[in-house]
């Protein structure tokens, strides 16, 4: 049940006295089923009897058809005003009963008696017919195919508005040109500006479900919704071959509310400001931390030494497995780096006896309570279904009642208690997983797991903002780094980036290897060498595949299903140093834009090209990859033992564009 509303009445006018309304209370309920959303109304006192509802099937010869019975017809009142319209008078008893199929054959309630209670398909609905504002209270005219009409209901204690806007997610809505009161739901034989009018029934219901909830359908059936996509162009209907890819791209558009990436004011007027990157520097990476570097930096109480120092090797060159297990508590936030061994000691202490008094507030549940709590009871069926379906293939969580799926499972249950307003959405499993691998420790995992959700909280919202806000900031960045590029995709009507949604969702679980993700999170928690690295290695993929992109002229459909087939192909080193190079392009430039530096978290000091010497200097020192190369490039290739001190440093100098 997506939308309950009581107090919603039906007006009957069949009392001894004609101006006397008859009020039938009852509760208006719209549900989602499989394959259909359908819109119920019954009295209050009406037992649940399927023999008592009218249903409108998905055929039109199935439809309602709504009749007056000769017997009980009242006579209208003949002082109402010409303007009171039909749909909107007080409805006389009425029988129900179907209108007959195409064998002849007809079908009727046993019981002749109106129990009023219907029920129909939003695949039947035409049209909603509203009342004027300033009428009292607000009432809605459902309009079925073949223009049969169904009660009006009245909404005597609440708004019909909210009632509007949750049909609006599952279909669309538009007013007449004839009459601003009637709303006018698209049909799939028009013309539509959407995506799923280009399909068929089923792959129709796939994409709804994805416009309603993206999280599932992006975790789940994105492939399919690509090859519905490609399947559409190979269909024989000439006319879905010629269907401009803007029907398509506008059903995305839609998907996220609020989303606006390169919109002009002024159409047929466009300022572009080309800035000069310089060519992008060669980047080497390093070998992982090993156990011995790790040890050097600590001090004989068990603090880091050098903060900054070792997550920049970290950066560089990653972690080597043995260590992840104690430098991932740092790096997620969950150990502070100043601390001493003893004080982390006595945290994981407390820790652990935070976590299972959460863990003990949900395994105390009764059966009984939770039939009464339906949110609990939503986020345990849903953890259940994706714990069973994450990572199967990998050893830790391969095969029936693993171990390891139980943790999943409970850690992810007592975050329902930690933070029980986000509850579980799905695609959180995936978050989890590695770091649980990681961990081999349910109380450790489960606090990692709650500072990396500190970072991905807002995507994960059921506003989306994180998922709005990163999908402009790639935008910026993408059109600074290549603003051709750019235009291509904006003319493919694929400007709205939204075949990176996986990619940010849950950052690139899905598009590399298990062992790869575990190297690009740590990186990437590093907080190197920029604010929102993430995004340039966004940058840095799309960039690797523009070549074949544009040069294979590449549509709306082709572009999705490419960028969705990368899943697994992608090289994780190469995409690592490609990004860093992206990264020292633009920290080095004089003439950033504000919006850029604000999204990379650099402060911009205005240099320009006519500076000293001395401002470029310091420019340099404050650019982090340059930084970077310095201090981790020279001992590795020290350690290497294959270049003397000059050519090092010659090397070095180089990599860092002028």
């Amino acid at each position: 049940v997506v939308y309950e509303q009581e107090g919603v009445f039906i007006h009957s006018s069949c009392g001894k006295n004609d101006d006397q309304d008859s009020l039938i209370a009852g509760i208006l309920r719209v549900i989602e089923k499989e394959n259909e959303v359908v819109v119920d109304w019954r009295p209050l006192d009406e037992t649940l009897d399927t023999s008592n509802i009218l249903c409108a099937g998905k055929d039109s010869s199935s439809v309602v058809e709504w009749t007056q019975t000769p017997k009980e017809k009242c006579s209208r009142g003949a002082d109402r005003p010409s303007s009171y319209e039909a749909e909107w008078d007080m409805v006389t008893t009425v029988s129900f009963k179907k209108k007959p199929h195409s064998n002849g054959d007809a079908t009727t309630h046993a019981n002749g008696e109106s129990k009023w209670s219907f029920l129909f398909s939003l695949t039947d609905l035409k049209s909603i017919k509203q009342n004027k504002e300033g009428m009292g209270w607000s009432y809605l005219v459902f309009c079925l195919k073949d223009d049969v009409k169904l009660p009006a209901l009245h909404f005597h204690h609440g708004d019909s508005k909210a009632l509007i806007k949750c049909l609006e997610k599952h279909v669309a809505l538009n007013e007449s040109p004839h009459d601003e009161r009637v709303l006018l739901v698209k049909t799939q034989k028009s013309l539509s500006q959407s995506f799923e009018n280009l399909f068929d029934e089923p792959s129709y219901g796939l994409l709804q479900k994805w416009k309603k909830d993206p999280y599932v359908m992006t975790m789940g059936k994105f492939s399919k919704v690509t090859n519905y996509i490609v399947g559409s162009l190979r269909s024989s209907d000439p006319s879905n071959q010629r269907r401009p890819p803007s029907e398509m791209a506008d059903f995305l558009n839609d998907t996220i509310p609020g989303l606006k990436i390169n919109q002009q004011e002024e159409p047929g007027f466009e300022v572009i400001t080309r800035i000069d990157l310089g060519k992008q520097p060669e980047v080497s990476r390093r070998e992982p931390v090993s156990a011995e570097e790790w040890a050097k930096n600590m001090d004989s109480e068990g603090r880091i030494l050098d903060v900054d120092y070792i997550k920049r090797l970290i950066f560089k060159g990653g972690l080597c497995h043995t260590l992840r297990k104690e430098a991932w508590k740092f790096l997620l936030g969950y150990f502070p780096w100043n601390s001493s061994k003893e004080e982390r000691a006595n945290l994981q202490k407390r820790k652990t006896d935070e976590y299972f008094r959460m863990k003990l507030q949900w395994k105390s549940v009764s059966e009984e309570q939770e039939k009464r709590n339906s949110r609990l009871r939503d986020y345990r069926s849903l953890i259940e279904k994706d714990v069973n379906r994450t990572d199967r293939t990998n050893k830790f969580y391969e095969g029936e009642d693993n171990p390891g799926l139980i943790l999943l499972h409970d850690i992810l249950m007592t975050y329902c208690m930690y933070d029980f307003d986000l509850g579980y959405v799905q695609g959180m499993s995936d978050l989890l997983s590695p770091v649980l691998y990681v961990m081999e420790n349910e109380v450790d995992a489960f606090w990692c797991f709650v500072s990396y959700m500190d970072q991905m909280h807002q995507n994960f919202e059921e506003q989306m903002q994180g998922m709005k806000t990163q999908l402009i900031q790639l935008s910026h960045l993408l059109r600074l780094l290549d603003s051709g590029f750019c235009s291509y995709l904006e003319s493919q009507d694929s400007g709205y980036l939204y075949f990176c949604f996986r990619w940010l969702l849950i950052r690139f679980k899905r598009e590399f290897s298990f062992q790869d993700i575990l190297r690009l999170w740590e990186v990437m928690w590093t907080e190197l060498p920029c604010q929102n690295f993430h995004l340039l290695l966004c940058c840095a993929i799309l960039e690797s595949e523009k070549q074949q992109i544009m040069e294979k002229h590449y549509g709306f459909n082709e572009i999705l299903k490419h960028i969705n087939e990368l899943s697994m192909k992608i090289d994780v080193e190469y995409i690592l140093c490609k990004a860093e190079a992206i990264s020292m392009q633009m920290l080095n430039c004089k003439e950033l834009p504000q919006t850029v530096s604000e999204i990379l978290g650099i402060e911009n000091s205005s240099v320009t090209p006519d500076s000293d010497t001395g401002e470029d200097e310091s420019a340099a020192e404050l650019s982090c990859p340059t930084s970077l190369c310095q201090s981790v490039s020279t001992p590795v290739i020290a350690a290497n033992g294959t270049r003397d001190g000059a050519q090092q440093m010659a090397e070095t100098q180089s990599l860092t564009p002028a």
